[in-house]
């Protein structure tokens, strides 16, 4: 299996080249160290796996991931970052991750996730699976606090697949202002703290 890295931390990216390398039946393929660099050159060499870290300079890993999942359809995506944050981690697998594990992963950890991955699973660090599992406990039903309006819902829905106040301001030609006004509205109405809860709640996760 040909694997590529998307990693701009140079020392990291080489532990991961040689970690690729040592595992059975994996070859590392090619490292970019920005998502320009790798939208630019991946297809000259298609991967049947990335890993790939969210924070790059430029476009993050997972815009990234976004813009490059409908084109490399057998190409499967993990993420392998410092994040884990709820909103991070649930916007990294609404986009299209396919597996998740951090940074402090040992070499044994990443390999089996490798391994987990092109079998069919979705490796996952178990502090990230914990978050994950933790986002389907049914929470006890309450009356609701409060209806939103259509516009809150759809603005609410742009969040879920991880678009930006920006991002969703220029889908709806609206002033991003606007759009972090309706954000506040929408956590006040629900009494919650960001968008993971506010999905949450209207039972979207």
């Amino acid at each position: 299996m040909k694997v590529s890295i998307v990693e701009d931390n140079k020392t990291f990216a080489g532990v991961l080249e040689q970690v690729i390398q040592q595992a059975e039946g994996f070859d590392w393929c090619k490292t970019y160290y920005s998502a320009e660099e790798a939208i630019q050159n991946i297809y000259d060499q298609v991967p049947d796996v990335v890993v790939m870290d969210i924070t790059l300079p430029g476009m993050n890993g997972i815009d990234l991931m976004r813009k490059l999942k409908p084109t490399l359809t057998n190409t499967l995506f993990m993420i392998c970052s410092i994040h884990d944050e709820d909103d991070t981690i649930f916007a990294a697998l609404q986009n299209g991750a396919d597996g998740y594990i951090l940074k402090d992963s040992s070499i044994d950890e990443i390999q089996q996730a490798l391994g987990l991955l092109v079998k069919g699973g979705a490796p996952m660090s178990p502090y990230i699976a914990r978050k994950v599992l933790g986002s389907f406990r049914k929470e006890k039903k309450s009356e609701p606090l409060a209806v939103l309006t259509s516009r809150e819902q759809e603005i609410l829905d742009f969040t879920a697949t991880g678009l930006s106040a920006k991002e969703i301001a220029d889908k709806l030609s609206l002033s991003p202002f606007t759009v972090q006004t309706h954000i506040r509205n929408i956590y006040t109405k629900l009494q919650v703290q960001n968008k993971v809860e506010a999905l949450k709640k209207l039972n979207r996760l």
